[in-house]
């Protein structure tokens, strides 16, 4: 228990919104209760002890609730995180926990070698018109999860990817690519790895975003991506080289990227990725778990579930999230209803 001094108790009596009259009139009460106190400790009745124990309670009662006020007051105004405006790059504030999630604790324990330069903390790699790591003033982050073996992804990149790819250019939206390969296990030559590893190679070693989103279009191409399991068939470096060169990518970067880069680091992202709650789907038959591809805009889920139920595909649902209509889609100065710092609208 602590006491307050007088300018504190007047402080926090203007925060309840009590005047300074009413607070005036109960310094008077406080004054006359004592008055009538000091008459009662002159008397040696029963009566008098039993009056003055009755108002020792309720002093007590009344210290009590003033501590149990402080501590409400100071839960509701506990301190707040900055972060940067990108609009503006003035301090913002918005608060959020600032522990580190498992998959940035895991991260960082990694060697810087086996970190790709392009990525972030949380295993992802942002891009916008501006560059790698660059956030396009005012836009929402659309967030992509996938394997580059898994069939549920190709058939979602064949639909989205040529949308998205206009929106980057236009300052539409920055893009924040998470690249995992967990299903490596599922092809002779570790494909994912390789593939997963390029694209982060790619992304720290080439200058231009629209290389590697190029690149990534042709690897989920139905003429190029791989079936997983037991009809998958060999897939060797140099037909992955020959569309990173084709993307744009200089000969140097493509001959290197696909020589199983940075598996550490994707050991990393395959284990705790799927922990991640907020990636984690609210309906269908896989509730409670995450599956790919995935979608979150802001770091807020994309449930494409429920947009199948509603008979909207993934590209669909995503501009309807972002409160965009297709027409202006690829368009500068037509961004969409949500901001950097909103969440995406309900489909």
């Amino acid at each position: 228990m602590f006491i307050l001094e007088k300018q504190q108790k007047i402080s926090i009596l203007h925060k309840l919104g009590v005047s300074s009259k009413a607070h005036k009139r109960r310094i008077t009460m406080d004054q006359q209760q004592e008055t009538t106190n000091n008459e009662m400790q002159k008397s040696n009745t029963p009566y008098s002890k039993s009056l003055i124990g009755i108002v020792i309670a309720l002093i007590i009662l009344a210290f009590a609730a003033g501590a149990g006020f402080m501590t409400y007051y100071n839960s509701i105004n506990k301190p707040q995180v900055k972060i940067e405006n990108p609009t503006t790059n003035k301090p913002d504030t918005q608060t959020e926990d600032t522990a580190d999630s498992q998959i940035t604790k895991e991260i960082k324990k990694l060697p810087s070698s086996d970190i790709p330069p392009a990525s972030n903390l949380q295993g992802g790699i942002l891009l916008s018109k501006d560059g790698y790591g660059k956030q396009a003033a005012g836009a929402p982050t659309v967030a992509t999860y996938f394997d580059p073996l898994c069939p549920g992804c190709g058939s979602f990149n064949r639909t989205v990817d040529e949308t998205l790819i206009k929106m980057v250019e236009a300052g539409q939206i920055n893009l924040e690519l998470h690249p995992m390969s967990f299903l490596n296990r599922f092809s002779s030559d570790q494909y994912s790895y390789r593939v997963s590893g390029g694209i982060a190679y790619i992304a720290s070693h080439d200058n231009d975003p629209k290389h590697l989103l190029k690149f990534i279009n042709s690897i989920f191409s139905e003429r190029f991506q791989p079936e997983e399991g037991d009809g998958y068939q060999a897939t060797p470096n140099k037909a992955l080289i020959d569309l990173a060169e084709d993307a744009g990518v200089a000969d140097k970067i493509a001959n290197e990227a696909f020589n199983l880069h940075y598996v550490k680091w994707q050991e990393v992202i395959n284990e705790n990725t799927p922990e991640e709650k907020a990636l984690w789907n609210v309906s269908g038959s896989n509730k409670g778990a995450m599956t790919t591809p995935t979608v979150t805009i802001n770091g807020k889920l994309v449930d494409l579930n429920a947009a199948s139920e509603k008979q909207m595909d993934p590209l669909e649902a995503i501009l309807k999230s972002l409160g965009i209509d297709k027409k202006y889609v690829g368009k500068s100065g037509h961004m969409p209803k949500v901001t950097y710092k909103s969440k995406p609208l309900e489909l």
